[in-house]
């Protein structure tokens, strides 16, 4: 079976590496897996229940909590005693350096007494925790501390002994709280939805907790409220701003029959809904779980990071030693090198480098989420930066998805009233998408119909107004006889514009051409634009007629397009060109497009807020139908791995710098605790950095 455990005190590698090395003497543990960010320990065991893995955890002083769900949020706390214990700790390590330094004694009674009291005030946690490593022959850095601290007192810096040990536990206390910010960039999204909900039951309005509502009940949202539960509005009309969900910037207007999302804000009106998602089935709950689940994967230079760190503690460690022993034998005097190999002892612990990835990565994903772009995995979001070829499906994600018709072409003198009335009362009966665009292009009342035929592969015919009407393809005109050069003349140009014809006649002449067409999304436009600017190709695919596809093409702006594919030929297609050596990003629509986008490099599901198969299906989820977002995540891709990188340069830079200074005997072990822990607050403000980038700002929608 799998537990998951939230542990408040595993916060960094050295908690990770003790646990590691405890259980890896427990046949019945299977797999462990990390998430230093969030505290929470996935463990695969084949015990019945997970006490003896909570019992473990306890031994080892990471007890897990018993009664806080993994995604739940600790209560904050003011300043305790451990807080003040640790000020009092800083004023004694202080006094200590001041008393030695004025009397010119660092070992004097005075000294000893006020550095082993600070060392006692200061340095329990990181001595219990060296002792746990001892325990469990772990090289982290609690253990490395304590053997520096101990050389410090053996040869007689005391101060120095009592002020490294305080300086670590304030910074690793400033490390936890800059860890915070990480972590609470996710548990913002936890307290989107309110806890409360106003249902109709027996009659009456009444407020009730959110938890309680069922699937089907009525619900109702004053203006200026958050929304508590997923639905279909049923009565009212408002704007609502979706920004938490879906990331667009203006708010969508809603009217009956419209979805709404938990956690998004109503504007001016009042709306009623029903309910279809209730408390921790929302399409909010499924973005948290998804991030949450995102953030325990590794992403690939975390792997590259943590098999760096199991040999570089080692190695340094190694060095130390031999920095302590070696001189000696040719004659060094002892306790400067050994001073030197403390110092190196300090540096050992890759911890900024190690905790550097999980925050960057994290940070990023946040900021995805709150764009409305729902990322699968630190793997899926670092894959971004190196995609060189997109492919898109054009129906839904290029265009709208639903025909409509775009000219209307009379002959013979006809009124265009009259031909779009009859043409839409002629179509009124039919739910085929062209003969909706027909109908939706008259907004006036229909007319009777009398007679009615379906004309299979052709169209329809039926009685208006005591007068016989057809209305279909050119076939039909022509196997009536009415088809003329007007007519030729009329279609010519829609024709070339790989648009649909529909052809309204009587029984004597054709009275009109309707072109019908799927027209395109104006922000795709500027999607494959900026594509481009960023260096990419774009490929378009679908099962539309060439003559529809190059239009689309032409309009859009597609490097590559290819025409009138089945599913399975949108999937030789991607392998076709992943064998050529592109790196391929498939858009589509989750469902149709499944194989593709598995075999891309990175699949993209288009508005996905609405359904599951989208999230569960991709590997990267646009919440929304604006394909601005791709390259959006593109962009946050190359700003997450450049900050990536810079934190691995940091963080070796600084080990490097002061590992030379420990040898030419420049640096001491208070500014190497200064360093290590610098290194990781510093790389951890860096990561934190993407959470600042700001979203775009102009418009997308204005009605759903």
């Amino acid at each position: 079976m799998t537990s998951k455990f939230l542990i408040q005190g595993m916060d960094c590698s050295a908690e990770e590496q003790v646990i590691k090395n405890r259980f890896g003497k427990v046949e019945q543990v299977t797999e462990l897996e990390f998430d230093l960010v969030n505290r929470i320990l996935t463990v695969t065991h084949e015990y019945d229940s997970d006490l003896p893995i909570r019992t473990v955890l306890k031994e080892i002083g990471l007890p897990p909590e018993d009664d806080c769900d993994v995604g739940c949020t600790p209560e904050k706390r003011g300043i305790g005693r451990a807080d003040i214990a640790l000020g009092v700790a800083l004023a004694l390590a202080i006094l200590a350096e001041v008393v030695a330094y004025s009397t010119g004694n660092e070992r004097s009674w005075p000294v000893l007494g006020l550095s082993l009291t600070a060392i006692g005030l200061g340095g329990v946690t990181t001595f219990k925790k060296g002792l746990v490593a001892v325990k469990t022959l772990t090289l982290n850095i609690n253990f490395l501390m304590c053997i520096a601290v101990v050389g410090a007192f053996v040869i007689g810096s005391y101060p120095e002994a009592a002020m490294v040990t305080v300086l670590f536990a304030i910074a690793e206390r400033i490390e936890s709280f800059a860890l915070e910010r990480a972590r609470n960039a996710v548990k913002s999204l936890m307290t989107l939805a309110p806890e409360t909900a106003f249902v109709f039951r027996e009659g009456v309005w009444s407020e009730v907790d959110a938890s309680t509502v069922a699937l089907g009940e009525r619900l109702r949202v004053r203006p200026g409220d958050r929304i508590p539960l997923d639905g279909l509005v049923v009565s009212g009309e408002s704007s609502v701003d979706q920004a938490p969900i879906t990331g667009e910037s203006v708010p969508v207007e809603k009217a009956s029959g419209d979805q709404l999302f938990a956690g998004t804000i109503n504007g001016e009106g009042m709306l009623e809904f029903t309910v279809t998602g209730s408390k921790g089935n929302t399409t909010l709950d499924r973005i948290i779980r998804t991030v949450q689940e995102a953030q325990g994967s590794r992403a690939p230079t975390q792997r590259f990071i943590d098999t760096f760190a199991r040999y570089y503690t080692p190695i340094i460690v190694l060095i130390a030693v031999l920095v302590a022993v070696v001189p000696t034998l040719f004659g060094q005097p002892f306790l400067p090198w050994l001073y030197k190999a403390l110092v190196l002892l300090v540096i050992a612990c890759p911890c900024a480098l190690v905790i550097s990835t999980p925050v960057t990565v994290v940070s990023g994903l946040a900021a995805a989420a709150r764009r409305g772009i729902l990322i699968k995995g630190g793997a899926h979001l670092e894959s971004g930066k190196n995609l060189t070829l997109i492919a898109l499906d054009k129906t839904g994600t290029l265009t709208h998805g639903e025909p409509k018709v775009t000219q209307v072409v009379t002959l013979h003198d006809y009124e265009e009233n009259l031909v779009r009335q009859v043409a839409a009362t002629l179509d009124s009966t039919s739910a085929h998408p062209i003969a909706k665009a027909i109908v939706g292009a008259w907004e006036g009342e229909l007319l009777a119909l009398e007679k009615f035929e379906s004309l299979t592969g052709r169209g329809v015919a039926g009685d208006v107004g005591g007068a016989k009407y057809y209305l279909g393809n050119h076939r039909l005109i022509e196997e009536k006889g009415i088809c003329c050069d007007h007519v030729h003349d009329a279609i010519g140009p829609i024709e070339r514009d790989g648009k649909s014809l529909v052809l309204l006649a009587n029984e004597k002449e054709v009275m009109a051409v309707f072109a019908v067409a799927d027209t395109v999304r104006q922000e795709s436009i500027e999607a494959v634009r900026k594509l481009h600017d960023l260096g990419l190709k774009v490929m378009m695919l679908t099962g539309d007629n060439e003559a529809t596809a190059q239009a689309i093409g032409a309009q859009v702006g597609i490097d590559q397009i290819q025409a009138e594919m089945l599913p399975e030929h949108k999937l030789v297609t991607i392998q076709d060109a992943l064998g050529r050596g592109e790196r391929v990003g498939m858009v589509g629509d989750g469902v149709n497009d499944a194989p593709a986008l598995a075999a891309s490099t990175v699949g993209f599901a288009m508005g996905a807020a609405g359904t599951d198969t989208a999230i569960e299906t991709a590997d990267v989820a646009l919440m929304d139908d604006d394909l601005r977002k791709l390259p959006e995540y593109i962009q946050l891709s190359r700003r997450t791995s450049a900050i990536l990188t810079q934190n691995i340069v940091i963080a070796l830079l600084i080990k490097f710098v002061f590992f030379a200074l420990a040898m030419t005997g420049t640096a001491t072990l208070w500014m190497a605790v200064f360093a290590d822990m610098g290194a990781s607050l510093l790389v951890v403000g860096n990561g934190l950095r993407i959470l600042r980038t700001s979203s775009r700002k102009e418009p997308t929608h204005h009605k759903e």
